[in-house]
This record gives structure tokens, C-alpha cells and sequence, in this order.
């Protein structure tokens, strides 16, 4: 199996990414300085939602945190541990579907990168890099199951981090987040280019209104949200 050679972002950590992982980008380098400032200590528990890569199981467990890191596509899986491996971090890491094969388990944070980039088609594909990215035609299908699922999973005074695009409405993720109990707010803002795969959607993202005629970047958000 072929590997290349990524670097995670701000933490300066080489990282191993098999084909079809997601690497680390800029929503990866905002959710790394989310994470620096919520003053991980040792023993904390972090629960890292959709690994891919592993960049921020990495990063929680270097700055002292107990990680576990879940994620749907096998390769992400390997991939991960892998640069557990190869950077001596103890990250327990586990193929599921967002919670659904942590039953009972709760932690101190939450962290979720997940899939939140609108697609033309309504449905999720099943296999193949897109999985890591696409999430149905307004980019929440994902997001709305993190909404609903991660409260649960947070102890009293536990903080959710999770990052998305402007695209996909953070008032909606904000309200979604409030309705389930947590108080939450969008605690980061970066505008950014649009990556490849907008960029090969931007005519369907125009005709539907989700892009502007002469927008050429997106805003990405970084949502914290805390168990009252």
C-alpha cells in the first residue's frame, strides 16, 4: 500500500497519510489553536471524531490529554495509528461511525472535523476519498448526527470543538447545539480560499445560491460548545 508524506499543521509533526485520508488543511490548523487554548492537562480525556489523518489525536496527546479517536473509513483507521506509532503516542483508535461504537463512554472534550462540504448529490457515498468531504446537498448531513449524538458524550463542564464552512449555516449548528442543552457560539472565524473540490462544484454552487457570482473563498468556523 502506497504512502506519502503529509505535515501536520503548527504541531511541526511529520505525519504518514495513505491514499483517500484526509491530510490536514486549514480547518485542521483551526481547530489546532482551538485546542491550545481549552488548557489540556494531563489526564484529560479528548475524543477525537473523524481522525482521519490523526493530526489532532496527535496533538491533544502530546500536550498531555488521554485520546481516543474514532473514525468510518479503514485506511483513516490505519492511518492514525500508524503515526501513534511513529510519534510513540498511546491514542486508542477505533473504526465507528461518529459515537455509535462508544456506548456510555463520556469525556472532558470532544473534537470533530467532520464532512461538511455540500454535493450534488443528496446521498452519502459509501467508499473512496469523498467520504472524507462530502455530505449532501447543504453539508450538514453529518454535522446534524454530531449535533444530536455529541452531548451525550460530554461530561458536566465538557466542551465540544467542531469546525464546518460558512457554507453550511453555523447559525444552524449554533441553535442545533443549544437546543441539545450545550451553551455555544462560533469561537473562530478564517476566510480561505476555495479548495479543489468547491472549485469543480462552483457552478452548482452559484445556481443554488450558496456562493456569490464573484466569491472566490470560503469561510470556515470553529464551533465550542460546553455541557452546562
Amino acid at each position: 500500500m502506497s504512502a506519502d508524506l503529509a505535515r501536520a499543521t503548527r504541531t511541526g509533526l511529520p505525519l504518514m497519510k495513505l491514499p483517500g485520508v484526509y491530510a490536514p488543511q486549514h480547518d485542521t490548523r483551526l481547530l489546532v489553536a482551538a485546542l491550545d487554548r481549552e488548557g489540556i492537562t494531563p489526564g484529560i480525556e479528548v475524543l477525537d471524531v473523524g481522525t482521519g489523518s490523526g493530526a489532532l489525536a496527535l496533538h491533544a496527546a502530546r500536550l498531555g490529554a488521554r485520546v481516543t479517536a474514532v473514525d468510518i473509513a479503514r485506511r483513516a483507521v490505519a492511518t492514525a495509528r500508524l503515526n501513534a506509532l511513529l510519534h510513540r503516542r498511546r491514542i486508542t483508535v477505533q473504526r465507528s461511525d461518529l459515537l455509535s461504537a462508544l456506548p456510555g463512554r463520556s469525556y472532558d472534550l470532544v473534537v470533530c472535523n467532520p464532512p461538511y462540504v455540500p454535493s450534488p448529490l443528496d446521498r452519502l457515498p459509501g467508499h473512496g476519498a469523498a467520504r472524507a468531504w462530502d455530505a449532501g446537498c447543504d453539508g450538514r448531513a453529518i454535522l446534524d448526527r454530531v449535533c444530536e449524538t455529541a452531548p451525550a458524550a460530554l461530561r458536566p463542564g465538557g466542551r465540544l470543538l467542531i469546525v464546518h464552512s460558512g457554507l453550511c449555516d453555523s447559525d444552524v449548528t449554533v441553535r442545533r447545539l443549544t437546543d441539545a442543552g450545550l451553551r455555544a457560539r462560533v469561537s473562530d472565524r478564517a476566510l480561505v480560499p476555495l479548495g479543489p473540490v468547491l472549485r469543480s462544484r462552483l457552478r452548482w454552487l452559484r445556481d443554488t445560491g450558496l456562493v456569490g457570482a464573484g466569491d472566490l473563498a470560503e469561510e470556515l468556523v470553529v464551533i465550542r460548545a460546553e455541557q452546562l
